[in-house]
């Protein structure tokens, strides 16, 4: 009777989390998992995975267009997405902290960062991406697509890890991060393996990563030269956008601001008048993936929404 308890207890997690995996850890192996084959028959619709990759230290919000007074909280949130849809996995962002930089103690830990051009940032992190994936029961070998939002460096950490995934990207974002002279707010090196990777080269406004309308790509130009949102149609939590960095503060929003390092402004202003037009069209709501207080009240994995 104890045990019939505590398994109903935990259903609620045990749904989000693959089955092959419950069922190693409950034998005693948890180095054995469900084959990608199986998980496509044990999934019947849509899930989104909310991995927290940090939170990232921003002294002054000038650069966002803002004043200190005008911001509930100045430190970014850095999440990172796994959609698992009947027909494959993908996954959005990678985070800012590389796997092979953490060490795990159990604690947060606070990592300084340094870009190419010396700029330096402090993040802090408790787990791993790897761990959080583990922990919902995936790896990366697991992930069919990789999509980023852009290039910047607290997106792309991770990158290197997913070289099962096809990656989804606008050409121009392509050339951009592989030009002679990088862009600004990179950390190439945690791109590198894509250079010559498998890639899936996006060409229209909206992509249909799985063909059925659960999952969109959509142009979101403006913060880079190919930078993307995405779009996801949940059966119970209904459709989501996620931001990527078409606003980083909900006062952006709000107040109407606009970042001083934008690729091009006046495409980030169109791009946002067009979301903006999508959201009241299809009833979504718009995740602003760096709102620490906004992120910091999703459920995260193990834990779904579906």
């Amino acid at each position: 009777m104890m045990r019939r308890t505590q398994v109903n207890a935990g259903l609620g997690i045990l749904t989000c989390i693959r089955l092959g995996t419950f069922i190693a850890i409950a034998l005693g192996d948890p180095s054995q998992t469900a084959s990608p084959s199986s998980k496509k028959q044990l999934l019947s619709s849509l899930r989104l995975y909310v991995f927290d990759c940090g939170i990232l230290r921003i002294a002054d919000v000038g650069s966002f267009g803002l004043k200190p007074k005008e911001v509930a909280a100045s430190n970014l949130s850095v999440p990172c997405f796994l959609v698992v849809h009947p027909e494959g996995t993908l996954m959005w962002e990678t985070g800012t902290v590389p796997d092979s930089a953490w060490v795990p103690n159990g604690k947060q830990v606070t990592y300084q960062v340094v870009l190419p051009d010396s700029q330096k940032f402090e993040v802090t992190i408790i787990k791993s991406l790897t761990q959080q994936l583990a922990e919902a029961g995936y790896s990366p070998v697991d992930i069919d697509y990789l999509a980023l939002s852009h290039y910047h460096f607290d997106h792309t950490a991770n990158a290197n890890q997913f070289m099962n995934a096809a990656w989804l990207v606008p050409q121009e974002e392509r050339d951009a991060m592989f030009a002679e002279t990088p862009p600004g707010l990179t950390q190439p090196a945690t791109f590198a393996a894509l250079r010559d990777h498998k890639t899936i080269i996006i060409k229209s406004d909206d992509y249909d990563v799985f063909g059925d309308g659960t999952v969109v790509i959509k142009r979101a130009r403006g913060h880079t030269p190919g930078h993307q949102v995405l779009y996801l149609k949940l059966a119970k939590t209904g459709g989501v956008v996620l931001s990527g960095d078409l606003y980083h503060y909900a006062e952006e929003r709000t107040l109407d601001r606009v970042p001083t390092f934008e690729f091009d402004a006046k495409k980030t202003r169109a791009t946002r008048a067009a979301i903006e037009a999508f959201l009241k069209k299809s009833g979504a709501q718009l995740w602003i993936q760096h709102d620490l207080g906004a992120n910091s009240k999703l459920k995260k994995a193990p834990d779904c929404y579906d």
